[in-house]
């Protein structure tokens, strides 16, 4: 109606004028009469007064449509920013913006997005990221939704609709999963899944909201029909407080679902996902022979918005298609509602399989096409922007992984006649590493003149977003800060942390850290003093004890093991109120003496001790959080952390990715493996692992 207000009111205005002229050229004249004995021709300036009040009549009347249109276009505005929000995940992101309507962008229709030759990603990406990522919110608003009136009949009917976790997530009649009905059952054929297309696989995939209580035998039900072997999830059972997914498998031992029987045979837990594995079979006859079935559950995905690095999702994607048999079923997907995450995940495996087969990605056009087979998928703008930044992740730093049995090869590669290894090919490595950018902006803590002064390296100071947080001291500002920063190991979140060697005004920070995140190990890579300069304040009494504000440590032995130094501390939390068996705990302290200031260890296997005697502490105490420093907390600290779990992935999955190993330290704390030659002596100590532990661990 907008266009055709402005017409509306011109039409109107000419006989309104007429009318008016009229109505106070009467009325004026017989005012006059009724008020002056003058003569009739004292009426001639009526017609004039007329015209003057016109045009402020006219006036008023385009006051008001500029009213309206302007009313009209802040209403318009506002429906479009609801959309554009970056809403995070769960029932915001998977149910409630369905809800909010996008309007047209443009009356010309909608905009054309065209494939991405994988040599302009880059560059792509960097533009639609430009401006709070408008660009990819303005592509992503441009998709279609996928809705189809009359298309959900199957869904909506009344024995049905209990079964879907969200009223307004339905699977296409067309496109839905059909399960062999029950006799006697009504509605015993339906389940809230759809089939999906992969690359150039024709339903390569089954998109299924997360099984609820009352689902969970229709569920497996599919997995047996389908003969699927493959599950993947994307969601937590539970996230913020609220349920996603109700849990279909048993944690031990056998159960039965339905006509299905599902028994656990493996479970193995890592930092960024957990796999596990089933063997099911059909009743009640069972005489169709049982299946394994593997599930690949992503845990890493935040409670909101999307994983701070795709690399987390690539390396499980890797996994997904290397466990899913070649001739298996559609691979079922799932998340909460079946839309959101996993139609991230899906595009993601598809735009890889195009980027190999034709050199270009075409976003738009398949989120448009999988939509057409079950509406809405790919949730929000901050999932689509994900898809692009996995897709770079794996253009610029492609497969990096390596199986141990080819390192040697590999190795080989790197080689130069006249030396160990080839100075260029490391180099050109090690230089992609030095590409991360520092986020000075995640910074903020760290920078405040107060917590500058605790750096012995300005440039290395913990990123807010993983920084260790201390018990704020009361009325002390700045107290909760210490420059340290949890990092992630190989089956554990924050299972380090990285921090620098105290300071003589944060020694007692050090110790707080030590209680209150119940450390029961500290490494040490640095002497106090290198080249007659101190890197570390001496944080232990030679003997007896010291106490540092609250707590007190006392020296109760120190032993000397070829390069390490074993130290046993009794470390008392001096606090009346505090339970006794909360008031003392032993801490262990590994110095390792092999490793000068510049440079590196003259050979790996005092590092590969230093590494064993760790673990075994670890798995006596309980896996708390290890502290790890050296002088500034970044070069050595990062090399043994990325050694510790390069080593930790060999020996469970035969596999290695030293690249990614260190990239994903750096993701998590400025300058970590500070130097090529430390990013070469992770190679190093590797390859003498494989050397030692090749005999029995069956390695080659």
């Amino acid at each position: 109606m907008e266009p055709s207000c402005p017409l509306l009111l011109a039409g109107f205005s000419l006989p309104l004028a007429k009318a008016l002229t009229a109505n106070t050229t009467g009325t004026a004249e017989s005012n006059w009469t009724a008020t002056t004995s003058g003569p009739p021709g004292a009426g001639a300036p009526q017609p004039l007064l007329a015209w003057l009040l016109l045009p402020l009549l006219l006036a008023l009347l385009f006051l008001l449509l500029a009213a309206y249109c302007l009313r009209f276009r802040r209403q318009r505005k506002a429906v479009v920013s609801a959309g554009d929000k970056k809403m995070p995940n769960g029932i915001l992101e998977e149910q409630e913006q369905q809800r909010v309507m996008l309007l047209s962008r443009s009356p010309s229709g909608p905009k054309k997005y065209f494939p991405i030759p994988v040599g302009h990603l880059e560059e792509e990406v960097r533009a639609r990221s430009a401006d709070d990522c408008k660009r990819f919110r303005e592509e992503f608003n441009a998709l279609p939704s996928g809705h189809i009136q009359g298309a959900f009949e199957q869904a909506n009917k009344e024995e049905n609709r209990e079964k879907n976790r969200y009223p307004n997530i339905l699977p296409n009649d067309h496109s839905r999963v059909v399960l062999s009905p029950v006799d006697g059952v009504p509605g015993s054929d339906y389940i809230n899944a759809s089939y999906i297309d992969g690359y150039k696989e024709k339903n390569k995939f089954i998109a299924a909201q997360g099984p609820k209580q009352e689902t969970v035998n229709d569920f497996w039900r599919m997995v047996w029909e389908q003969k699927s072997t493959t599950i993947v999830m994307l969601t937590n059972l539970k996230e913020r407080k609220e349920e996603k997914c109700y849990q279909y498998w048993p944690d031990q031992g056998c159960w039965t679902y339905g006509s299905v029987r599902v028994c656990v045979e493996d479970c193995v837990v890592l930092v960024d996902y957990t796999v596990r594995k089933f063997c099911i079979q059909a009743l009640p006859d069972g005489c169709k022979a049982p299946r394994l079935v593997s599930q690949l559950h992503f845990t890493s995905w935040p409670d909101f918005g999307v994983p701070f690095t795709p690399i987390g999702m690539l390396k499980f994607l890797k996994k997904v298609k290397t466990l899913n048999p070649v001739h298996a079923g559609p691979i079922v997907v799932h998340c909460s509602a079946g839309v959101g995450r996993t139609g991230t995940f899906i595009v993601i495996d598809a735009m890889v399989d195009m980027m190999h087969a034709e050199q270009k990605v075409d976003v738009f056009e398949f989120v448009s096409r999988i939509r057409s087979q079950r509406p809405q998928m790919v949730q929000t703008d901050m999932q689509y922007s994900f898809i692009y930044q996995a897709l770079l992740e794996h253009y610029l730093y492609g497969d990096t992984e390596l199986d141990v049995s080819s390192l040697e090869r590999h190795l080989q590669t790197l080689q130069g006649s006249a030396a160990r290894f080839d100075k260029i090919g490391l180099e050109e490595e090690f230089r992609k590493l030095t590409n991360v950018r520092i986020m000075k902006e995640n910074m903020r803590t760290g920078n405040l003149p107060a917590n500058m002064k605790k750096a012995r390296v300005i440039q290395i100071i913990p990123y807010d977003f993983n920084r260790v947080i201390l018990p704020m001291k009361r009325g002390q500002e700045y107290t909760d800060y210490i420059n340290a920063s949890f990092i992630d190991g190989y089956r554990q979140k924050d299972y380090f942390i990285a921090t620098q060697g105290p300071l003589a005004h944060t020694v007692e920070d050090f110790w707080r850290m030590v209680w209150e995140w119940k450390c029961h190990t500290i490494v040490m890579l640095t002497e106090v003093q290198e080249r007659e300069q101190d890197k570390c304040y001496q944080y232990w009494p030679t003997e007896g004890s010291v106490t540092h504000g609250d707590i007190t440590i006392e020296i109760k032995s120190d032993t000397l093991s070829e390069a390490i130094s074993v130290r046993d501390f009794l470390v008392t939390f001096n606090q009346p109120l505090a339970r006794q068996e909360d008031q003392a705990r032993v801490v262990r302290q590994f110095h390792f003496h092999g490793w000068p200031e510049v440079g590196i260890p003259a050979e790996g296997k005092g590092m590969l001790d230093l590494i064993g005697a760790v673990q075994k502490q670890q798995q006596q105490t309980g896996n708390h959080p290890i502290t790890v420093h050296c002088s500034a907390g970044a070069g050595r600290t990062g090399t043994f952390i990325a050694l510790s779990n390069i080593l930790e992935r060999v020996k469970a999955e035969g596999l290695l990715d030293v690249f990614q190993a260190v990239k994903s330290l750096r993701l998590q704390r400025p300058h970590m493996v500070q130097t090529l030659e430390q990013y070469e002596f992770c190679y190093k100590v590797v390859q003498d692992f494989i050397d030692i532990f090749s005999d029995y661990a069956n390695f080659k």
